[in-house]
């Protein structure tokens, strides 16, 4: 069994634990799997933690509390390596349960719920060393009825698992195939710097993008169909705002499995948010970073699927908008009768 094989199943007995939710379990499966000084970092709010005893305490008994019967399901799977030969697992999919309780303030709904995840881990020695998560928690705070953000160009839904239902991926590892898959996204990745030279025709889109393609970006943005909606309701607004976006390749971990590539940053891009029309917000030359975790599936070397997360709630932080102050307004509003 290859190494990045092996990594998958180590980190299958860590989200086995989530799916068929035990605390017990998980705590046994944090302390084995990860470093007692793994860098562990979460979207805001919750940001960097402490030690691995922090996901339990912090993270995952709060959000148990608050959606009974809490299970994970996972939608893609994959392992590569990538910069520094650092090995990594990456997971998409989305935590659901029945919202009973107050989480983060948002408001219970009562009914089941989902919210979407992307987590990165760098393995070393069979350990966790590395974390990098980010929770779609607007998603949640959209299904309570507690928006306190614009209104998503894009649309808002469930977001779905490949369409080819071969996101789990067990197979032994095609280094041949992974590496056809990382070209195909380099190479987007690569033309897109082009826009500043020589604007939408040189990012050759057509030649990297399927015609049927689906983006599926966060709550806030939301989903795309083909390339005139992805230019439509997430490109054109991002690079009339942040013009002046650059990435940092060296903070970021680009790596391929089968017909899959996932991408991992914290942060890897850097901004001004100089013009108006990205997510409402009014420019007034704030400066910040973002943090981004894609995937993507290759199909006859074209990309059909994209999922991406990026940390809004973080963005908003940096630009000192509290979110969860403005939800919290509308929940008291409207769930306990608040009169002024």
């Amino acid at each position: 069994m290859s190494t990045h094989n092996k990594n998958k199943e180590l980190i299958k007995e860590f989200t086995d634990s989530l799916y068929n939710f035990d605390i017990n379990t998980l705590k046994t499966k944090v302390t084995n799997l990860f470093a007692e000084d793994a860098l562990i970092q979460l979207c805001h709010p919750f940001e960097t933690l402490a030690n691995p005893n922090a996901l339990i305490e912090q993270v995952y008994t709060p959000l148990a509390d608050a959606f009974i019967g809490l299970e994970r399901r996972d939608t893609i799977v994959m392992a590569g390596s990538s910069l520094n030969e650092s090995d990594w697992v990456g997971c998409c999919g989305y935590y659901t349960g029945s919202f009973e309780k107050s989480w983060l303030g948002i408001p219970p709904t009562g009914h089941q719920v989902s919210m979407r995840f992307h987590e990165f881990y760098r393995i070393k020695n069979n350990k966790v060393v590395e974390t990098q998560v980010i929770w779609d928690i607007p998603e949640v705070m959209m299904q309570a009825n507690v928006w306190p953000l614009s209104p998503s160009l894009g649309k808002e839904w469930h977001v779905p698992g490949p369409a080819t239902q071969d996101g789990l991926i067990n197979t032994p590892y095609n280094l041949a195939q992974a590496t056809r898959s990382l070209n195909v996204v380099g190479n987007m990745c690569h033309h897109l710097g082009f826009y500043a030279q020589g604007g939408i025709p040189a990012m050759k889109l057509e030649q990297f993008w399927h015609p049927h393609c689906s983006w599926y970006g966060p709550s806030t943005i939301g989903t795309a169909r083909g390339i005139k909606g992805f230019r439509n309701w997430h490109q054109i607004p991002f690079l009339n705002a942040l013009p002046n976006r650059i990435g940092d390749a060296s903070k970021g971990y680009l790596f391929g499995d089968s017909n899959y590539v996932g991408f991992t940053a914290w942060p890897g891009m850097n901004m001004t948010i100089s013009h108006d029309g990205w997510l409402g917000i009014a420019p007034a030359n704030q400066k910040i970073t973002m943090r981004s975790l894609d995937f993507w599936r290759i199909e006859n070397n074209l990309i059909r699927e994209n999922w991406v997360l990026i940390d809004i709630l973080d963005v908003y932080h940096q630009i000192n908008v509290n979110v969860f102050a403005r939800m919290k307004e509308l929940a008291k509003a409207r769930y306990l009768n608040f009169a002024p």
